[in-house]
């Protein structure tokens, strides 16, 4: 049905596909996007794929109050459909007349005729309605900043204090952040080359190799990127080379380590030995990639970093990372489909897997050596839950405390909240492993 669809049409396919089918808004896009020629048409398919992943929770609830019985089911590209069309109206502010008479024509483009009046009807009521239907979405905490109720909930329940503000910029535009590969660039060279292509960089002010790109843009057409002169990583991911400290000589361990964006940070700043074990084969060749293109080397290891005996040839680590599989929630302004397909029991899976790896890499650390346990979740539960039980049941297991420029002291470690110096949310907890 996909060839030869408008944007809108394959918008809504493709919406659907994420919200109604479990896919993931990056495969959705990368299976749509090649269909379209036109820089202008691709550019408002990745809009109406992000916004309508983002603002899922808020119009498929608005859409209840818009239409006589649900059609989610029976008709789930048109209710994808519907939910486009509320973003050009309302997010995008794309021109009303415009914005219905295309989306009423993807309808028929969809082979849905018959449903063509319905989208019609309902987005122009939307236009009739629309302050008195915000004030009623705006109520709720859940569909105002367009997250579902538990995890609303469990945000509130976690961080009381901050929890609007979190809500709030998990729906922001983040800002895109480069991180400069020192071993063949210097931060002010690459600044002045972006400069020079049109970009407007700015040094990072805290994070020695980050430069801030004030808007997404296609990275593989700047210069510098073939040369493997930066890569892209948000701060909060710059963060861990700073605390993990690796100096020449040491060898170290990252594990869960793909895309690899962590590891080469940590090749970058000295001369390791370093390890990478990944779970998916597939995401290790993404680590790979990275590699080479910025001239780095590191054994790179497809294995369940929780077993040991699959992939630890006995020789202790002097630093060790885990970037632990998590929820995801700090990262939800970058990923905006995690609040479409994260569930409250995931959290219980995920805390006993976090568990399971940190204790399992903890017996290849040296006496001495250093642990940084990671996570891009804002939930207690993954970040001190797990380190606070772990810490409690290893006598051996010394936490080293420190501090950052933005966010905030957990129980154990550091968090930093989505929005913290226009970071993405993400956790810390350092430690130390005691000469026996």
């Amino acid at each position: 049905m996909s060839k030869g669809l408008s944007v809108r049409a394959l918008a809504a396919e493709a919406l659907a596909s994420i919200a109604l089918s479990g896919h993931s808004l990056r495969e959705a896009a990368d299976r749509a996007l090649p269909k379209l020629a036109d820089s202008r048409d691709r550019a408002l398919l990745t809009a109406l794929l992000s916004d309508g992943a983002r603002w899922w929770p808020r119009f498929d609830a608005a859409l209840d109050r818009l239409l006589d019985k649900p059609i989610r089911r029976s008709e789930p590209v048109i209710h994808a459909l519907l939910v486009t069309g509320l973003v050009q109206l309302e997010t995008l502010e794309l021109p009303g007349y415009a914005a219905v008479a295309a989306t009423v024509e993807a309808a028929r483009e969809l082979r849905r005729p018959r449903l063509a009046g319905l989208v019609n009807a309902v987005l122009r009521r939307w236009q009739r309605e629309r302050e008195a239907l915000n004030a009623t979405l705006d109520a709720n905490p859940a569909t105002r900043h367009a997250h579902p109720v538990w995890l609303a909930d469990a945000i509130a329940h976690d961080w009381p204090a901050h929890a609007d503000a979190v809500l709030a910029a998990a729906n922001t535009e983040p800002p895109l952040m480069l991180r400069v590969n020192r071993r063949v660039a210097q931060r002010d060279a690459v600044a002045a080359a972006l400069a020079d292509a049109g970009q407007a960089p700015t040094p990072h002010a805290w994070l020695a190799d980050g430069l801030i790109l004030p808007h997404s843009t296609d990275v593989t057409r700047l210069p510098g990127f073939a040369d493997g002169h930066f890569a892209v990583q948000d701060g909060a991911a710059q963060v861990p080379a700073d605390l993990l400290d690796a100096q020449a000589g040491q060898r170290v361990l990252d594990a869960c380590a793909a895309p690899g964006g962590k590891a080469c940070h940590v090749l970058e700043r000295a001369d390791v030995s370093l390890v990478a074990v990944e779970y998916e084969a597939a995401r290790a060749a993404r680590i790979r990639q990275n590699l080479e293109r910025l001239h780095l080397r590191a054994d790179v290891t497809v294995a369940d970093a929780g077993d040991t005996s699959a992939w630890w040839d006995g020789r202790p680590f002097d630093r060790i990372m885990i970037d632990a599989p998590c929820s995801a929630t700090g990262v939800i302004r970058r990923r905006p489909d995690v609040r479409l397909h994260r569930r409250p029991a995931d959290i219980d899976a995920l805390v006993a897997q976090q568990a399971r790896i940190l204790a399992a890499c903890w017996e290849t650390l040296a006496p001495g050596g250093r642990l940084l346990y990671v996570t891009c979740s804002l939930l207690r539960r993954e970040n001190e839950g797990v380190v606070g039980e772990f810490v409690a049941a290893h006598d051996d297991a010394m936490i080293v405390p420190f501090t950052l420029p933005v966010g905030q002291a957990a129980r154990i470690g550091w968090q930093v909240l989505p929005g913290d110096g226009d970071l993405d949310g993400m956790y810390y907890a350092l430690l130390e492993r005691r000469p026996a």
